[in-house]
C-alpha cells in the first residue's frame, strides 16, 4: 500500500498528455526486478510506480474537461525506468481523451465548464500472478464549475474505483496492459462509456413511468418545498450529501450486488418522510428495508420505479430540466426498455439546472447537463419526489 499520488489537473494539455507523454511514460522499477526478470517481484517503490501512472492517466483525462488554457506537454513522465503504457493502450488513452474533448464540447453548448480540477490516487492493494500484477485504485477528483450563469455550486466530486493490470517484460521493464472502472451507475464525466445492461421485462400489473425531455430551459413546474410539502425535502437533501461518499453503517450496501445507487435513494427518501410498505397484495407493492433482508423495490433500479408510480409516491414530469430538492432521475444507458441508474437532486440552481448527488461511482453535485454531455442518446425518467 503506497501513500495518495497527487496531481492537479489545472493547466495540462489533455490531448498531448495522452498522446506522447504518456505512451513514453517510464518510471522507476524496483531493483530485485531488474536482477531477476524471470520473477518479478512487488515492493513498496513498484507499487508507487504503478500509482504514479494510473494517476498520470487519470489526471489527464480530467484535464481534457478544463476550459483554461493549456501549456505543451509536461516531461515529468519521461525518465529511464521500468513502468509505462502499452503501445495498445497508449492508442486507447489518446482516443479517450479525444472523446472527452467532445463531452466538453457539449458540455459547453449545454451552458457548462470547469476551470479547474483535482484528481488524487490511492493504491489500495496490488497482487502479483506469475508475470501479471493486478491493482486496485482509488481515484478521487473534484472539479470547479465554471461562473457562467452565475448560479452554479462551487464544485462537483466523486470517487471512482479502478482495476489497473501490470504485465512484466522479458527485459524486466512494467506495462499497463488494461484499465477498467469497477463501480456501477453512471461513468464519471472523465471515464469512457460504459458496457450495456441486460433487459429486464416490466410485469403487466405495474406501472411504468413514461420518458422525460431533456430540453432546456424546460416548462415551469414549480415544487412546494416548505413547511406544507408533504415531505421533508430537506431532510432528504442532508442525508444524501451527508453520506454520498461516506455510507450510513445502519443499511447494507450493495456495490458488488448490481450496486447501491438506489439503495441510497430510498435510505435519503425515507429520511424525508417517506413511509415504509411491509405487506401488499399487489406485485412490487412493497416497499421496505428490514434487519435481515430489503425488498427489490428499495433496491432494484425498475423495481423502484414500479412501486413509486404504481403506488402514486411519484409524478413522471415531463422534462428532467423540472426536477427540485428531493425529486429523482433515472436513466436508461442503452434505451434498452431496462432503468439502469438511480439518482437524486440536492442542488437546483435559479437559472433552472438541476445537481444529482448519488451512489455508484459516488458523486456529489453533478449537472443534469453533464449527465446529458455523456450519454446525449440515453433515455431520462424524472420523477416528482
Amino acid at each position: 500500500m503506497s501513500p495518495s499520488n497527487t496531481r492537479a489537473a489545472r493547466g495540462r494539455s489533455a490531448a498531448a498528455v495522452a498522446a506522447v507523454a504518456l505512451s513514453t511514460a517510464l518510471l522507476p522499477v524496483t531493483a530485485a526486478h531488474a536482477a531477476d526478470a524471470s520473477a518479478p517481484a512487488l515492493n513498496a517503490a513498484t507499487t508507487s510506480a504503478f500509482g504514479r501512472i494510473a494517476d498520470a492517466v487519470l489526471t489527464d483525462r480530467t484535464a481534457a474537461l478544463l476550459d483554461t488554457p493549456q501549456p505543451a506537454a509536461r516531461t515529468s513522465l519521461k525518465a529511464t525506468g521500468g513502468v509505462r503504457l502499452a503501445s495498445a493502450l497508449a492508442t486507447s488513452e489518446s482516443g479517450a481523451v479525444s472523446s472527452l474533448r467532445g463531452t466538453r464540447s457539449r458540455l459547453a453548448a449545454l451552458g457548462e465548464a470547469y476551470t479547474a480540477a483535482d484528481t488524487k490516487v490511492t493504491v489500495n492493494s496490488a497482487k502479483l500472478h506469475g508475470r501479471t500484477a493486478t491493482v486496485q485504485v482509488t481515484e478521487t477528483t473534484t472539479l470547479t464549475y465554471a461562473r457562467i450563469r452565475g448560479d452554479e455550486p462551487a464544485t462537483t466530486g466523486f470517487t471512482a474505483h479502478h482495476e489497473l493490470t501490470f504485465t512484466a517484460g522479458a527485459e524486466g521493464g512494467w506495462q499497463l496492459t488494461g484499465e477498467r472502472l469497477t463501480d456501477t451507475g453512471p461513468r464519471p464525466v472523465n471515464e469512457p462509456a460504459p458496457a450495456a445492461s441486460a433487459t429486464k421485462v416490466r410485469p403487466s400489473a405495474v406501472i411504468d413511468a413514461p420518458r422525460a425531455a431533456i430540453t432546456y430551459p424546460a416548462p415551469a413546474a414549480p415544487k412546494n418545498l416548505g413547511t406544507s410539502a408533504p415531505y421533508n425535502y430537506s431532510a432528504m437533501v442532508t442525508y444524501a450529501e451527508k453520506y454520498w461518499k461516506n455510507y450510513n453503517t445502519a443499511y447494507r450496501k450493495y456495490n458488488g450486488m448490481g450496486g447501491d445507487c438506489t439503495n441510497f435513494i430510498s435510505q435519503s427518501l425515507f429520511a424525508g418522510g417517506w413511509k415504509k410498505v411491509t405487506s401488499s397484495t399487489q406485485e412490487y407493492g412493497t416497499w421496505n428495508s428490514g434487519t435481515s433482508s430489503d425488498t427489490d423495490t428499495w433496491i432494484g433500479v425498475n423495481e423502484w420505479s414500479w412501486f413509486t408510480q404504481t403506488a402514486k409516491r411519484t409524478t413522471a414530469l415531463a422534462n428532467a430540466y423540472q426536477m427540485d430538492l428531493g425529486d429523482v432521475l433515472q436513466m436508461d444507458f442503452d434505451k434498452d426498455g431496462s432503468k439502469d441508474h438511480t439518482m437524486m437532486t440536492t442542488y437546483r440552481s435559479s437559472s433552472g439546472v438541476p445537481y444529482l448527488t448519488y451512489h455508484d461511482t459516488d458523486t456529489y453535485r453533478r449537472s443534469l447537463s453533464s449527465l446529458i454531455a455523456s450519454y446525449p442518446n440515453s433515455a431520462y425518467y424524472a420523477y416528482r419526489s
